[in-house]
């Protein structure tokens, strides 16, 4: 069954129309998730002005790293093409390093201090203990990337929840389903 319609250009919003315009110029296309999403000027803003704040979180890897382990664990087979593209393009991660980020771990220790976090953020509802949280620190994150880290997981995990209630058509190269690797 199909869950929603991605909008053509013509059907989009006016709320919507600038914020969806700028993704596709930078993308270089109009992703199905974006074209849902700008259904709901007040979601998809929210979303979009999230997006650019925390995009000068931490750096481009780990950030990368945390959108995939969450998506991993939220079981978002879109997410997973989506940050697995990016990760591999613009982070420039090997393939085995988007891989190691989909178990919730990276070959950085301190990046993988971030992941770990990240996942165990997402699997406890962010009832993580007084060690998880003593681990990122002594990483060498202050109270305030841990803020920047838990923003993301609810983030990536707002895209996840989305793309799995929608499950827009993949627009981005496939991936092994969640689970499986």
């Amino acid at each position: 069954m199909q869950r929603s319609t991605a909008l053509k250009p013509e059907q989009v919003p006016a709320d919507s129309k600038s914020t969806l315009d700028m993704f596709t110029k930078n993308i270089g296309f109009t992703p199905n998730m974006m074209a849902i999403f700008a259904q709901s000027p007040i979601a998809f803003n929210a979303w979009a002005t999230l997006l650019g704040s925390l995009s000068k979180a931490l750096d481009v890897k780990t950030r990368d790293g945390i959108g995939l382990s969450v998506s991993e664990a939220n079981g978002c087979n879109y997410c997973l093409a989506v940050h697995s593209f990016t990760a591999e393009h613009m982070a420039k991660l090997p393939p085995d390093e988007i891989i190691l980020a989909r178990k919730g771990h990276a070959s950085d220790p301190k990046r993988d201090a971030a992941v770990q976090f990240a996942r165990k953020v997402i699997e406890t509802r962010g009832q993580v203990s007084d060690a998880d949280l003593k681990a990122v620190r002594d990483a060498g994150y202050t109270d305030a990337n841990v803020m920047e880290i838990v923003a993301l997981v609810a983030m990536y995990s707002l895209t996840n929840f989305f793309n799995n209630v929608f499950d827009p058509e993949k627009d981005f190269p496939a991936v092994a389903p969640a689970g499986s690797i």
